[in-house]
This record gives C-alpha cells, structure tokens and sequence, in this order.
C-alpha cells in the first residue's frame, strides 16, 4: 500500500512522516497533480487557515486532483485541516466553498463563557462501537491532543467515529466508505495516535 501525504505548502508535515515510519508505513508527499496516480491511500493532514488552505490547494493545481479523489471514494485518511475542508464552508472564511465532500458546516467555538480558544491540549474522544476496528486496542475513551478553533457541525450524524466535549460536544471525527478523518492530532497523541494510525490504515486496506 502506498502512501501519499499531500503538501501544500503548510502543516505539520513532518511529525505525520515521522509517525507513519513509526509504524512502518512509509509515505511520500503529493506535490503536484501527478502525484495522486502513483498512490493508494491520501492523507491530508494540516494547520492554517480554511479560506488560505483552499486558495493554495487551487493555485498549485492539487484542488481538483483532490476533489476527484473524494469523489471516486478513494482511501483518504484526514487529520485536523483534511477534516474540516472536507465540508461545505466555514465561519472563519465566509463565502469560501470547501469540498463538499461531507454535508455540514465549520463552526468556531463560542468564548463567552470563558472558553479558552484555540482549543489545545489533552481531551477524550468517546467513540462509536460501531467504529470499534478504529479503535482497536484502545480504551474508551480515549486521549488524544487538540489544537484548533473551529469545529465541524456534522449534518449526517450516522457518520460520527468520536466524539468530544469542549464547550458544545461535536463529532471529532467522521467515518465512512473509504474515508477516516479527524479534529485532533494523532502524531501528536503519543502511542495512542499511532494506535490510530495503524488502524485507520487497515480499515482503509479493506
């Protein structure tokens, strides 16, 4: 099986590249539109900002490549940014539309009562046991580390993989034919994360 993890640019790519050889899985990065025949699954991990994310996915040529994808189903694995571009816009950039891959919208978390924003650190996801090979091996909940603003509102909610608690509890992560993605980090999360990244890479085997 071979990886791709896409580059734009931006993110945190490395520790990704890291935590896949961890596991060993090696993986090569997506530069250009070429770059998505020679693999099998996607991954697209990242930081930054909804609307800059979507305006340099477009002008290195990658957007379309990547919307082909998603519609083709095609293993695809998101992390942090790759889970919330996958919907239909969001309120840190109003008027841009993401890749409308997932019905909903990106919401930010509501700091009027004291909220600390962005969202950081340590918090547990409470998953579904209907997503249990996901999770195999862990314990539910389960730790994993944060860092974002902004969350999903999920209008399938028969998609939910997890869910967390931050103010509002959201879905923190999505599963579906071919798909895995997630808020938080898992080459951030210590051996929980690479117990994610493991397994995710095997439902997305099957």
């Amino acid at each position: 099986m071979k990886l791709g993890v896409l580059d734009y640019g931006a993110g945190n790519l490395r520790s990704v590249l890291n935590a896949f050889e961890a596991i060993g899985a090696h993986a090569n990065l997506v530069t250009k539109p070429a770059d998505f025949d020679g693999i099998d699954v996607l991954v697209f991990p990242g930081q930054g900002a909804f609307g800059d994310s979507v305006r340099i996915l477009k002008e290195t040529g990658l957007w379309e490549p990547l919307r082909a994808w998603l519609k083709a189903e095609k293993p695809y694995l998101g992390i942090c940014l790759g889970y919330q571009l996958l919907f239909e816009s969001s309120e840190e950039c109003p008027g841009v539309e993401g890749l409308c891959a997932v019905a909903g919208k990106v919401r930010k978390f509501d700091a009027a009562n004291g909220l600390k924003i962005p969202h950081m650190g340590w918090n547990v996801a409470q998953w579904e046991t209907s997503q249990a090979a996901v999770w195999n091996g862990l314990p539910n909940p389960t730790y994993i580390y944060f860092v974002h603003s902004y969350y999903p509102e999920v209008k399938d909610e028969s998609l939910a993989l997890c869910r967390t608690d931050y103010g509002v509890s959201f879905i923190s992560g999505i599963a579906k034919k071919n798909l895995v993605a997630v808020q938080f980090h898992p080459e951030k999360s210590q051996e929980a994360g690479l117990t994610l990244l493991r397994n995710a890479l095997k439902v997305l085997e099957q």
